[in-house]
């Protein structure tokens, strides 16, 4: 506005009953209080559901207003307009829940709620809080800009599951999976614009390529509504907190094309450099994963997009075990004692004995290689017996009678044990593992998949390695879904350890600080995978080079390993790199 009006003639803008400017000191133009004032209360809204934030807000828009006025101008002011030099901003910053409505009270269960949980819901309704923004011709914001809150679906059910319900049935981005709340921010404050209004959100870039935004991404492609996007990759942007989180901007109205900004150095694009920035087709985007790398691989990575078969199609994707308490169960090998008995220290630095055949080996934060198998660094005492492929916990009287070193290790440790899961486990079976899920698929061939690498790691394992994990890592377990399939487990892996199968991880994955990048399932399952149709003799040929080939790194890797010598070393890595 000040812009504007010195632009306009500042000198027919400081006259009237009403100004607009005046000179400050050294003959600067400024905006008066008044003017201020006025275009505070005409353009400025806001929601928020805490109302300590609604207060804050409030303020720093009224020293907004007061900024480099003086006791003197405020007199002034006063004297010529015998009004308060403060507006009233109850009408424009309002206490509320942004995503929840008013038909949220004609929900059943509304009645059951007790007052302290209807007080903290809060629902609002913008059009009727905002009457003067939704009327007239355009109804609607121009512009709607924030940080909306990152909370996954989980932790609000925690606190009452009828919200959740509800979002679920009121959101389109809600649809799927258990999502985080931000992609409901961006359809609420889409629906919020007119009809040539604006977005600006900054957000976790997560929903790019997550099961859950398929249907924000689904909303926003057809609706062809995104105008620009700034990528911050690994960069971070909030002090204190590790986030990966992009710049999303919006039109209402459809765009045929958009502008993409990779930022790989914070500092320097804040301080205005535009190092990578491009225009793309709508067209582009669509419900799939969002892919936004540049480069020469665009039309293979188009073309593996298009390949029929996946990981998740042909494979069994597994987690780890999770025992709920992993320094109880995990122990650092010391030495045998006997045959069937080993010393073995446990997490506060005691020594026990215990019977050999409860122990299991176990990868403890080892970083795996291609082509070469794990070795395991620690034990866990695995509790269970495994019988025509099911696991069974071993009844307290019999590990009693045939397992007693370890029946002593665990009833010392029974304490720890009971109060799990804020006491879930106090009961008869409180040494069980926390999990019973993937108890069996420890002891066959199997791929282990390091979860944050920088580059693909499938280590083949025949030898019955143990290993926790799920969600962020450390392991996740991968052989073929039919244990009748005709395909080799090397089959697999050398597909999986490829660089062309990496190219296309790295497309649709979530990259972490340092260069790393996450080959969690719900990535893993979208890689392409080529299968061979074994009546095929050049098919089957094709397979058994592969088998053949990665039969040989295995062997090479553990020479490797045992190699003595530097030249030794220098020979074999030679042969390594040929193969």
């Amino acid at each position: 506005y000040r812009k504007k009006y010195v632009e306009d003639g500042p000198e027919r803008h400081a006259k009237g009953r009403n100004p607009r400017l005046y000179r400050g000191p050294g003959g600067e133009w400024r905006l008066t209080t008044a003017e201020r004032k006025r275009i505070l209360l005409a353009h400025i809204y806001g929601v928020d559901i805490d109302p300590q934030a609604v207060e804050v807000a409030k303020l720093s828009l009224l020293l907004k207003v007061l900024e480099g006025e003086t006791r003197e101008t405020l007199d002034s002011f006063y004297r010529l307009f015998q009004e308060r030099a403060l507006p009233d901003l109850g009408a424009n910053i309002k206490c509320g829940n942004s995503l929840i409505g008013p038909d949220f009270f004609a929900q059943a269960e509304y009645s059951l709620l007790d007052e302290e949980e209807r007080y903290r819901i809060n629902p609002f309704d913008w059009h009727a809080e905002f009457p003067d923004v939704f009327s007239g011709d355009a109804p609607g914001f121009d512009a709607v800009i924030g940080n909306p809150p990152y909370i996954r679906i989980q932790t609000l059910r925690e606190f009452h599951a009828g919200q959740v319900e509800y979002l679920k049935r009121r959101y389109h981005a809600g649809g799927k999976g258990n999502f985080d709340i931000y992609v409901l921010f961006v359809e609420r404050g889409l629906g919020l614009l007119n009809g040539h209004g604006r977005l600006g959100f900054i957000l976790p870039n997560k929903f790019f390529n997550a099961q859950y935004g398929q249907p924000l991404r689904e909303l926003l492609s057809k609706g062809r509504h995104v105008s620009r996007i700034v990528h911050f990759g690994h960069q971070q942007v909030f002090a204190g907190a590790t986030t990966y989180t992009c710049l999303l901007f919006l039109s209402r109205a459809p765009q045929e094309s958009l502008i993409l900004e990779h930022v790989p150095d914070l500092q320097r694009w804040s301080d205005g450099a535009i190092e990578e920035r491009r225009a793309l087709a709508s067209a582009i985007l669509s419900g799939a994963p969002w892919s936004f790398v540049d480069g020469s691989d665009n039309a293979l990575f188009a073309r593996l997009s298009d390949w029929p078969a996946r990981l998740g199609d042909v494979a069994h994707v597994f987690q780890g075990l999770v025992t709920g308490a992993d320094k109880v169960f995990v122990f650092e090998g010391l030495e045998p004692v006997t045959e069937n008995k080993l010393r073995v220290r446990d997490a506060e630095g005691s020594e026990w004995i215990l019977e050999r055949e409860l122990l299991k080996p176990f990868l403890s934060r080892v970083s795996l290689e291609s082509h070469a198998r794990p070795t395991a660094n620690r034990w866990i005492l695995f509790p269970y017996r495994i019988l025509d492929g099911r696991a069974t916990l071993i009844p307290a009287t019999i590990m009693g009678e045939q397992y007693p070193d370890a029946w002593r290790y665990l009833c010392a440790k029974a304490a720890a044990l009971r109060r799990r899961e804020g006491g879930k486990w106090d009961h008869g079976e409180w040494y069980a593992f926390g999990r019973t899920q993937n108890l069996t698929e420890m002891d066959a061939p199997k791929l282990i998949v390091q979860v944050i690498s920088r580059t693909g790691r499938y280590a083949y394992d025949d030898a019955g390695c143990y290993f926790t994990g799920g969600g962020n890592g450390p392991y996740y377990g991968v052989r073929w879904r039919n244990p009748d399939d005709q395909h080799s487990l090397l089959y697999l892996s050398g597909l999986l350890n490829s660089r062309l199968v990496d190219m296309y991880l790295h497309r649709v994955s979530t990259p972490f600080r340092g260069g790393y990048w996450s080959y969690g399932k719900r990535f893993i399952v979208q890689l392409p995978i080529r299968t061979i149709d074994s009546s095929d003799p050049a098919d089957k040929a094709r397979h058994d080079k592969m088998v053949s080939l990665v039969q040989i790194m295995l062997d090479l890797h553990k020479r490797l390993a045992a190699a003595k010598t530097a030249h030794e070393k220098t020979v074999l890595q030679r042969q390594i790199a040929a193969t």
